[in-house]
């Protein structure tokens, strides 16, 4: 198989797997099986996919140091743009059923209140916003316009995902246990990222595998 065919085999399975839980998610809405309160659980649901495609984006660029492989710098655009999709869907199902959006003057009062009242609300609106212009200047144009200010710019992923790991933090009051573990993969991730030079030449060299190139290592 061709390198190609090989990309555009892994290209589908991403886009599978990512519109996967969605489509269950609607099955489970259509058979009534969202459990004693269904507005939760697609909530609770769709903001846990959201914080684990977006956590998989930032993951593609230690894939590719690792195994020396390029698809997963060409799969971490559709990747992290899912991870926004599912975010503005988390913040939908919000918006249409936690506020009176037949109301819009009561839904805006009722947003302002709940943004200085409920910090895990702040934090992942917070989150949102962060994320909106990245997934605004995702293309090749905005890159191209953009220069060098695109790679700084898309380098608000990196608070939009401590966010979004602190909103789940605040959300869960008893059982922290899952949201831990968000926040550890998220450090490891983070600390990967810091400029460690030495460190990190020695980890490639004894995996044989040579620095991507200035526009592989374009950080997302």
């Amino acid at each position: 198989m061709s390198a190609a065919a090989r990309l555009r085999l892994a290209r589908l399975l991403v886009w599978a797997g990512c519109l996967a839980p969605l489509v269950l998610l609607g099955l489970r809405t259509l058979h009534g099986a969202l459990g004693a309160n269904p507005i939760e659980f697609l909530e609770r649901a769709l903001g846990d996919w959201s914080l684990r495609l977006l956590l998989l984006s930032l993951a593609m660029t230690p894939l590719r140091s690792f195994s020396g492989w390029l698809w997963p710098l060409k799969l971490r655009r559709t990747v992290g743009l899912w991870a926004y999709a599912y975010i503005c869907l988390h913040v939908a199902v919000y918006i249409v059923f936690d506020l009176n959006i037949l109301e819009p003057a009561l839904a805006l009062a009722q947003l302002a209140e709940d943004l200085v009242k409920r910090l895990y609300i702040t934090a992942g609106f917070a989150a949102w916003l962060f994320l909106l212009p990245l997934a605004i200047t995702s293309t090749d144009g905005w890159q191209r316009r953009l220069g060098r200010r695109w790679k700084t710019l898309h380098r608000l992923v990196y608070p939009a995902a401590a966010l979004g790991v602190l909103h789940y933090v605040w959300l869960v009051k008893k059982d922290l246990r899952e949201p831990l573990v968000y926040a550890a993969i998220l450090a490891v991730l983070l600390l990967w990222r810091w400029p460690w030079p030495k460190v990190r030449s020695a980890i490639l060299r004894a995996h044989s595998v040579s620095p991507a190139s200035p526009r592989d290592q374009t950080l997302r």
